[in-house]
């Protein structure tokens, strides 16, 4: 099934908030660390270093002391746009209910920004 080739891909915790975050453009490792708090740095090296293998985001070394890292999305990684996209509407969606049923519970990040301007 196609599902199960993309879930290799983008699927778990962490990839699908690390490329929302790159959706805005590129960014130091650090940064994204911030952004995507409580990840460890050891994990998010990881969750890099596996879409960099699947050519989902690239990884750009700058010629510099100290050496400065910048992670960007490629071709590959911009097409999943929609499919991330769907999959916040489809979060969105699924947090409004819970909370129009007297759950309390909030949406960390609100906004699928970053994907729109591609």
């Amino acid at each position: 099934m196609g599902i199960e080739a993309t879930l290799a891909v983008i699927g778990g915790k962490w990839k699908p908030l690390i490329l929302c975050f790159l959706g805005t453009g590129a960014k130091r490792p650090g940064e994204l660390r911030r952004q995507m708090a409580p990840i460890t740095e050891k994990m998010l090296t990881q969750q890099l270093r596996e879409l960099e293998r699947d050519g989902i985001i690239s990884r750009t070394v700058f010629p510099q002391v100290p050496p400065k890292v910048e992670y960007a999305l490629t071709a590959r990684g911009k097409s999943l746009r929609e499919v991330l996209i769907a999959m916040s509407k489809w979060g969105e969606n699924a947090i409004a209910a819970r909370q129009a049923a007297g759950e309390a519970v909030t949406l960390q990040h609100p906004d699928h920004n970053g994907y729109l301007q591609y």
